[in-house]
């Protein structure tokens, strides 16, 4: 009778399944060998535990989670309290789901995976993560089927299976009422505050060639704090100034805004009657700063632009045989392919591409001109080595009459690069929308004077025809103080580190000692007028009130005539005194009396600054709040539209009009 022998490791590879694996021993009598005896399966719960051998030589299971680690003799020990562990483990992820589902809080979860500063304390909360979808949808500019999208769901169902995602009709209702729920509180703000507003507007039009209107509200709150609010986005059926001001009107009745300290517009002649048309409704409601005088702002961007068009006119030819290259490569697949086989070639390692200008924006024209220039030798390989490309540029060709770059055109195109540059620069750093950007009007504008000025010194004849005609635009719009907006010069007098004294310095230099001291008189007047306005305005409601002046009035109740006579009398003069500019100063000549701000950094906060001073000058801060807020380019409105040229991307123009405002 034939024993069956088997080794302890072979009893213990049986018990944990494992012995199947293990590959048949060969024997000759194995045909007359009894069977032996079935073995049981491996427990799952392997799937969670790694088995090792201690120092000892002792069998161990350490859980894969947490590390925690139990004895795992095959002999002796079962899997039972692997099992119960992992029922307990913190950090096993079927443990956190079944936390979650129960809407406890997770801190112990993410204590325990060391992420407690991000998510302690956390519950599971529907209604929240779905007021979080929504803002995300609008905030991301996600389509509303974007929620039934399967890989949106398969993410979810990983991350957080127990959120259970609303349909796009719901996602729909939700951001409707989130909008209108943001604008009540808006409304609700505006009403309780008074505070006043600056608004930039613009028109465009859509692929579909509708025009449409962007209004877009500027202001800072009383913690000094920036904010700019789309108010509407509304078809516009005309762009006649009275019409539009009646769109403008009807929005600001809608949030119950009356209060507008400016509006940005461009310069087309249709907005000089939308503004005077808003100017009546201001006079009417009894809202208008001295009568609407300032109320118009026109885009400084909008002017730069005009200013570098004028100059691109010298470049026309040069500009147009550029175009028609890069329209060339463009033009199909093939060519590009071969285009980019030559930048290979010519080792060129860059990450820009070929990109055409549009009508409508010279930026376009610059970055048109800059990506021209770095693959210069790639269109000259593309001459030398594509007879069809070259063909085509021939006399007789498609592209002929145009024909390709010249040496001289390319030498143009870098020397205008480097003024376009500069503009670029310019356009972007005025076109801010949530950091303030009045104060720097003038110092913008006086580097752009300089460097015109010093561009007409120089012996390149082709950069002084430009800059000639540059400066000839410049002057028709900045050139004559009394057809500027006064507000631009108050807001830099608003500027700590400026005041007056540096606005008169700036005036002379760009117009000469006589008519810069004029300009400055000008200037000082109109700061003194809105302040006087705003005294009248805010002076009635003191910041502080003083215990001296409550003591006194009590006092009047008991004193006789004669002494109350004598004290009205004293005050009657105190008020004289004030205001022919003896005794005690008001808050704006204290101010512009006092050292200028020694701070030239970067990191120089006017807002922080008249934060710091509001008690000090409590009218002054209020008149500040609302210049500083005012934009001096449209291009917040604009933002809401494609950057590359004034048309509305497909995603917006699919809207409905129901949506437009969202």
């Amino acid at each position: 009778m034939e024993v069956e022998m088997r080794s302890d490791d072979e009893m213990r590879l049986e018990d944990e399944g494992i012995s199947d694996s293990l590959p048949p021993e060969e024997d000759s009598q194995s045909h007359s060998a009894p069977k032996r005896k079935e073995t049981c399966k491996r427990s799952k719960v392997w799937d969670h535990f790694i088995a090792y051998t201690d120092g000892e030589g002792k069998p161990r299971a350490k859980c894969k989670y947490c590390e925690r680690n139990y004895a795992a003799d095959p002999t002796k020990n079962g899997t039972s309290t692997m099992n119960n562990h992992l029922k307990a483990c913190k950090k096993y992820p079927k443990n956190f789901e079944s936390v979650v589902g129960s809407n406890q809080t997770i801190s112990s979860f993410c204590q325990s995976m060391d992420i407690k500063e991000s998510c302690s304390h956390v519950k599971f909360d529907q209604e929240a993560l779905r007021q979080g979808l929504t803002r995300m949808i609008i905030m991301d500019e996600l389509p509303f089927k974007f929620v039934e999208n399967e890989g949106f769901r398969q993410f979810m169902s990983l991350a957080l299976p127990h959120f259970v995602i609303p349909s796009r009709t719901t996602v729909t209702r939700d951001c409707y009422k989130l909008f209108f729920d943001e604008k009540k509180k808006l409304m609700n703000y505006f009403k309780s505050s008074g505070q006043r507003i600056s608004l930039t507007t613009d028109t465009w039009t859509s692929n579909q060639r509708l025009t449409y209107m962007c209004l877009t509200a500027h202001y800072i709150d009383s913690d000094w704090k920036m904010h700019k609010v789309i108010l509407n986005f509304i078809p516009c059926p005309t762009h006649k100034g009275d019409d539009v001001g009646l769109l403008i009107e009807k929005c600001l009745l809608d949030w119950g805004v009356d209060k507008v300290f400016a509006i940005t517009v461009d310069n087309a002649s249709s907005n000089d009657t939308t503004v005077a048309y808003l100017r009546r409704r201001f006079v009417n409601w009894g809202t208008a700063i001295l009568d609407g005088k300032y109320l118009q702002m026109r885009c400084v961007a909008h002017i730069i632009n005009l200013i570098v068009k004028d100059g691109l006119k010298e470049l026309n030819d040069s500009i147009e045989r550029v175009r028609t290259v890069v329209r060339y490569v463009r033009q199909s697949p093939a060519r590009t392919r071969k285009f980019n086989d030559y930048v290979l070639e010519e080792k060129i390692e860059s990450k820009k591409s070929l990109c055409l200008d549009v009508p409508t924006r010279w930026n376009s024209v610059y970055m048109m001109l800059e990506t021209a220039l770095i693959f210069r030798g790639v269109f000259e390989r593309y001459e030398i080595y594509d007879a069809d490309f070259r063909n085509d540029f021939m006399p007789g060709g498609p592209y002929g009459k145009i024909g390709l770059p010249l040496t001289d055109d390319w030498v143009m195109v870098s020397k205008f690069v480097k003024v376009l540059r500069y503009f670029y620069d310019l356009t972007n750093r005025i076109s801010g929308s949530l950091y303030v950007t009045s104060n720097t009007f003038l110092d913008e504008i006086s580097d752009v004077d300089d460097l015109l000025k010093e561009w007409l010194k120089g012996d390149d004849v082709y950069l002084v025809d430009m800059a000639r005609q540059m400066k000839a635009k410049f002057d028709k719009y900045w050139g004559n103080i009394e057809k500027m907006n006064m507000i631009l010069y108050v807001a830099v007098m608003l500027d700590p580190r400026h005041k007056y004294s540096y606005l008169r310095y700036v005036f002379k230099n760009m117009h000469g000692p006589e008519i810069g001291e004029k300009m400055g008189d000008l200037a000082k007047s109109a700061l003194y007028d809105v302040f006087e306005e705003y005294k009248k305005m805010y002076s009635s409601t003191p910041s502080h009130p003083s215990t001296t002046s409550s003591v006194e009035s009590s006092q009047e109740q008991d004193d006789d005539i004669e002494r109350r006579a004598v004290r009205d009398k004293r005050k009657k003069w105190k008020q004289m005194v004030s205001e022919i500019g003896g005794g005690h100063r008001s808050e704006l000549d204290t101010y512009l009396n006092e050292e200028i701000e020694i701070d030239e950094s970067p990191t120089f906060s006017i807002t922080e600054w008249w934060k710091l001073h509001t008690l000090r000058f409590p009218i002054l801060a209020r008149l500040a709040r609302d210049v500083l807020a005012m934009p001096i380019s449209t291009v917040a409105s604009e933002s809401a539209f494609s950057t590359g040229g004034r048309i509305i991307d497909d995603f917006r123009a699919s809207l409905t009009r129901k949506w437009h405002k969202l």
